[in-house]
């Protein structure tokens, strides 16, 4: 057993569900198969004044009305579905990987074999089983989907295996299942589960996924890609970009792989009405950033390094949910070296 002074300073995992960019198509529900990849459109439009104003301008009609017929002239990337076009198909893969009782970076042999003996005693009792029936139900309901979620008429979701020799393939009415909870068992969700847990507890072999998505949202409405951070606003002419690759509208990896380990409903809070978030992102913190709230503290023991300082040299944590979230931290990648300074 690792003891509390075998400090690792180096360790660090890869993350074990790599999502691809998602690629935006324009089609209509009738006739799914005939899809044309959507464009960014630039436009320029002139804005009004909608900010907080300083005290004297406010008190002052006359200041007020010179304000407000300031152009405010934006330049600003959009993206719609055509004329004849109401439906946005998203498409992505999804690849699972197995391996997460071994680091990929650990300088410290005694902490290295005692976390090898915790994970693969998780792998062994649990088999991934509650994880991957977690990410499947993300995948059903279409969470990755977003803002382009909101106010569909109807949302299909299929998912195919695309290793070699494996022809699994699944439909899902993502209207069927909650964003908010994953208390629903559904036949579909465990089948698609158990290929993820399976991908996830072997050693090192991997799943290969494709999901796509039709969502129904009317014609010509508008559909809504990544947006840029621009650093260097200074030399930007655009109020907003929206991320592309080659002139074809997508979506950031990084946020579908956000939305499908939003599975963490295991925080202190999440039983609170009134604190409550709903499933979170899995991070080490529990950390909102549209909320600025981190509802995983160490003043509380809940942060996944309390919980992982204690876990992997030995000690048995108190509740599996917490072992299910330290295994999902770990799932989901990253660099977690301490110092003994």
């Amino acid at each position: 057993m690792a003891k509390n002074v075998d400090i690792v300073s180096v360790l660090a995992f890869e993350k074990k569900l790599v999502p691809s960019d998602a690629y935006f198509y324009g089609t209509t529900w009738d006739q799914k198969e005939t899809a044309s990849p959507l464009e960014l459109i630039e436009k320029s439009v002139r804005g009004t004044i909608s900010n907080r104003l300083k005290a004297t301008v406010k008190s002052d009609p006359a200041k007020l009305n010179a304000e407000v017929e300031k152009p405010n002239l934006q330049t600003i990337d959009a993206c719609a579905l055509g004329a004849e076009q109401d439906t946005l198909k998203h498409q992505f893969t999804l690849k699972v990987l197995g391996g997460v009782e071994n680091p990929s970076a650990c300088n410290n042999a005694n902490f290295k074999q005692s976390y090898h003996k915790a994970a693969t005693d998780y792998i062994q009792r649990e088999g991934f089983t509650e994880l991957g029936r977690r990410y499947a139900h993300n995948i059903a309901n279409a969470r990755f989907l977003w803002r382009n979620r909101v106010g569909a008429e109807q949302i299909e979701v299929q998912v195919k295996v695309m290793n070699q020799g494996q022809n699994d393939q699944w439909s899902f009415n993502a209207k069927d299942f909650s964003t908010r909870n994953f208390e629903q068992q559904n036949e579909k969700v465990n089948a698609l589960g158990s290929k993820i847990a399976s991908a996830l507890a072997s050693g090192d072999s991997a799943l290969m996924l494709q999901v796509t998505t039709y969502a129904q949202l009317g014609k010509a409405q508008e559909v809504y890609p990544s947006e840029e951070l621009v650093l260097d606003k200074g030399k930007s002419k655009k109020s907003k970009v929206l991320y592309q690759v080659k002139g074809h509208a997508a979506m950031h990896s990084q946020k579908i792989g956000n939305a499908l380990r939003s599975i963490d409903t295991w925080y202190p809070d999440y039983s609170d009405t009134t604190k409550s978030a709903g499933a979170i992102a899995i991070e080490p913190y529990g950390a909102v950033t549209n909320l600025g709230k981190a509802y995983r503290t160490p003043k509380e023991s809940q942060d996944f390094y309390t919980h992982f300082d204690a876990w992997a040299r030995g000690s048995k944590l108190e509740k599996i949910e917490d072992e299910h979230y330290l295994m999902a931290v770990l799932v989901r990648g990253g660099v977690f070296g301490g110092s003994d300074k």
